[in-house]
């Protein structure tokens, strides 16, 4: 990173970052370029490791990328306004964290479920009944453990 001075590199203000955050950036490689899809997600902070989850359907070009080549890149940014300088400049200030791991299939159903409800929490939705959801059969759930992760801010 260029700027030192708007690193965050301490995982629990990465963290506090990400959950502000109303939606993700997933890129995947794939097709020959880059793809990114912007995603509902949730996310967990255990053992100071982020992991992320997003949904899929099972089938459609993400699932396909995905299962060649689970590699992706989550970003999430917060952008609060854009300010004039005393030296004549312009600045934004925002935060904004980007890592990268491997999208995982849950296929546990407990564990799936589990995961359903860390999304719908970090949407405020935890009284949602998961178990009785008529697109549970449907839906897919991966996580992706942050094995880099860094954030930038600038106030």
């Amino acid at each position: 990173m260029r700027r030192d001075d708007r690193l965050v590199d301490n995982i629990d203000s990465i963290f506090d970052i990400l959950q502000r955050c109303d939606t993700i950036s997933i890129g995947l490689n794939g097709g020959g370029y880059p793809y990114i899809i912007p995603m509902t997600f949730g996310c967990e902070l255990n053992n100071g490791k982020i992991t992320v989850y997003f949904h899929s359907a099972g089938a459609g070009r993400k699932w396909d990328i995905l299962n060649e080549d689970p590699r992706v890149c989550c970003e999430g940014h917060l952008y609060y306004k854009t300010v004039k300088l005393d030296d004549g400049s312009i600045t934004a200030q925002y935060e904004s964290v980007i890592g990268t791991g491997k999208a995982v299939l849950i296929t546990d159903k407990d564990e799936k479920i589990k995961s359903l409800k860390v999304i719908l929490d970090h949407y405020k939705q935890s009284g949602f009944p998961v178990t009785s959801c008529k697109g549970l059969s449907f839906v897919e759930v991966f996580k992706v453990e942050l094995d880099e992760v860094a954030g930038k801010r600038n106030f």
